[in-house]
């Protein structure tokens, strides 16, 4: 059977895809780059021609993800039938934006080995929504539910914090440190934005006692 010639950009992003769909069937510990070129059928050579590592091959897939949440975020942000609370509570509504893709990612993510790029993509995570974010806070400005002098800036402090704090695997909280946390940061977005007290209880939904339900890998806006 001839070999199949493909454009350099086809390959790479088939390989992204095939790495990206085994490290969430077989577990990210337990694909290797054999494991990666037998499924696509392809050499050793082929593989290491664009990445260096089974590492490398996780961060372009983060950064895809970081892409497609970018996208979603800016759809929600530039709707013009929206108000600012609902822009709001659709990204932050139970910090699980991306759903179920980016919590297993962040599993990755929490991996030792990945630590450092798990320090980048927060960064990246930060840089690429904060813009996002300061739209619909001026928009919310506009409309009277927010008063805030500099969206961006405050933001960005903010997205940091919930980043950094709330993220379950660089700190051993128990979960219901981290819930605790999590409502912290309730009150403190909702001052920064000169909210209205309880106004973004969405961000943590209670329970049947009332108290707000924990998840230990739950961020906001979390990847």
């Amino acid at each position: 059977m001839p070999r199949t010639i493909k454009a350099p950009e086809e390959r790479r992003l088939e390989i992204i895809e095939t790495a990206e769909r085994l490290f969430r069937t077989v577990g990210y510990a337990s694909c290797s780059v054999e494991t990666i070129i037998r499924e696509m059928g392809v050499a050793k050579g082929t593989f290491y021609y664009y990445f260096r590592s089974k590492e490398e091959v996780l961060g372009a897939v983060v950064d895809r993800a970081l892409d497609r949440l970018t996208e979603m975020a800016a759809e929600v942000a530039d709707d013009p039938s929206q108000s600012a609370m609902h822009k709001m509570q659709a990204l932050l509504s139970d910090s699980h934006v991306g759903g179920d893709d980016t919590e297993q990612l962040a599993e990755m993510m929490h991996l030792p080995e990945n630590r450092q790029l798990h320090e980048a993509t927060n960064v990246q995570t930060v840089l690429r929504l904060s813009p996002i974010f300061a739209r619909i806070i001026e928009q919310g400005n506009g409309e009277g539910v927010f008063a805030v002098a500099r969206p961006l800036e405050t933001i960005q402090f903010l997205l940091t914090g919930a980043e950094f704090l709330t993220d379950g695997g660089l700190f051993s909280f128990s979960a219901e440190e981290i819930a605790a946390r999590r409502l912290v940061t309730q009150e403190i977005v909702e001052k920064s934005l000169g909210a209205e007290p309880g106004c973004f209880s969405f961000m943590n939904p209670a329970r049947g006692d009332g108290t707000a339900e924990a998840d230990p890998h739950a961020k906001v806006p979390g990847a």
